[in-house]
């Protein structure tokens, strides 16, 4: 199972490089993420080059599509070319956004009213798309989910791990990755925050 994670130019290190990482953790059980990226190098909000392990176009191919946030994102959104290149189905893949991230979501067609989860300074931006914004960090509604604040971004990874490889999995990870001292509580936190996030508007 192959995960792209969408990393456009201005990215947030933090939504990109976390949920990869955790992901990658589960490369054993065949669970692989890769930073996609519409250029072969983009430049993060705080200057760090990375090169794109994906092209833009593997999101077509990958069994889960992050899309990660960045200072950027209303010209990401702007973009017709680019937003052409995301081509998403929901029906056969699991598909997340990071903060502005649902920008790109909204911008996609693809939340048919569902309500979504961003960060405080996207929230004006995304209510502009006659979007509800909740207050919480998690929500997903069936193969859709968005997570709200830069260090949410381990929750819609741990969202990825539960529904591909199971909640065991999830919980080995997030455990492995805690600070010390605080394992359980880490990996209980996480899961707690994606099944609270998965049943708010059952």
């Amino acid at each position: 199972m192959q995960v792209a994670v969408v990393t456009f130019d201005g990215f947030n290190e933090l939504d990109s490089f976390i949920a990869s990482a955790l992901i990658n953790r589960c490369r054993k059980d065949g669970l692989e993420a890769f930073i996609t990226t519409p250029t072969p190098v983009v430049t993060s909000m705080n200057g760090v080059e990375v090169t794109g392990q994906r092209p833009m176009e593997f999101v077509t191919e990958a069994d889960v599509v992050l899309i990660g946030s960045g200072v950027k994102a209303r010209d990401v959104v702007a973009d017709d070319r680019l937003i052409s290149r995301l081509r998403l189905d929901p029906s056969q893949q699991l598909i997340g956004a990071q903060c502005s991230g649902a920008l790109v979501l909204a911008r996609l067609g693809l939340l048919g009213g569902m309500p979504v989860c961003t960060d405080m300074k996207s929230r004006p931006f995304v209510e502009a798309c006659d979007v509800t914004v909740l207050d919480a960090p998690f929500h997903a509604e069936g193969n859709i989910a968005t997570a709200g604040g830069c260090l949410a971004s381990q929750y819609l990874a741990t969202w990825v791990i539960t529904r591909t490889l199971g909640e065991g999995a999830a919980r080995g990870v997030l455990e492995y990755v805690a600070p010390v001292g605080e394992n359980q509580e880490t990996a209980e936190r996480a899961l707690r925050a994606v099944h609270a996030g998965e049943a708010a508007l059952r």
